[in-house]
């Protein structure tokens, strides 16, 4: 049985173009797409060549994340890739040199996509237990909205190549960052950059467990016992029980 193909929603392409081409000729892309089993139809001619152009990578970014999440870094090809976007060789090849080049590229989107999401997430709240909550909160909800970036930015970075793993440790380098930024402007005693660190390779190794054994229903069930485990080391059991039961109960 073929893989299902990449459907990029009117939504989707809106807020990936919305700001770059004129709102109707990226909700017609999108209409064409549907029409067109998620592929444009050949010879197009009715949208800007650029926009196009934007699209395909896109579909092409989608598909290497799915193509991932389901067969694994080390196994899935580039065939695999034109498989799920419904796109030529050759266009693959006017976008990426090979699989890691697609690959890395789809890192890099799906990171910037969770930055984006656990930064405006972070703005909410008066104090440095608020905002994490509110991050891990978003955290988990992007694990459930986007499983297939999710699986590539946590799982498949892991088995990949020597920079996807770079670009991996810096992804966590930055969240343990603002942590510890957050906690330092809250706290009269300096912690120890450590600890932040600590905390966002624990968060990060949980979600590791629950996306390779594909248990990824209910993850705000998760929430109570993350906020304990990160405000522990900074401010002890008694506050730490507190955010717990006040997590678990919100």
């Amino acid at each position: 049985m073929p893989p299902s193909r990449i459907q990029l929603s009117q939504d989707t392409l809106l807020a990936t173009f919305g700001d770059n081409w004129p709102a109707e000729d990226v909700s017609a892309a999108a209409e064409l797409l549907a029409g067109g089993d998620g592929r444009f139809p050949s010879g197009i001619r009715s949208l800007p060549s650029d926009l196009v152009r934007a699209v395909q990578r896109e579909r092409l970014l989608a598909a290497t994340m799915r193509a991932a999440a389901e067969i694994g870094y080390a196994d899935f090809n580039v065939q695999d890739v034109l498989d799920r976007a419904g796109v030529s060789r050759p266009t693959f090849y006017e976008h990426f040199k090979n699989k890691e080049d697609s690959f890395l590229a789809a890192l890099d989107a799906a990171a910037l996509r969770l930055r984006g999401r656990l930064e405006l997430a972070a703005e909410r709240g008066d104090g440095w237990r608020e905002r994490l909550r509110s991050a891990l909160e978003e955290l988990l909800r992007f694990v459930e909205d986007e499983p297939d970036a999710a699986m590539v930015l946590v799982v498949d970075a892991r088995a990949a190549s020597p920079t996807a793993l770079e670009r991996r440790d810096e992804l966590l380098d930055h969240f343990a960052r603002c942590l510890d930024k957050q906690v330092r402007a809250s706290l009269a005693d300096s912690p120890s950059t450590i600890s932040a660190a600590g905390i966002v390779g624990g968060i990060e190794s949980l979600i590791y467990s629950r996306l390779y054994r594909g248990e990824t229903g209910n993850l705000g069930s998760l929430l109570p016992s993350l906020m304990y485990f990160a405000v522990l080391p900074y401010e002890g059991h008694e506050v730490a029980n507190e955010e717990m039961n006040a997590t678990a109960v919100g």
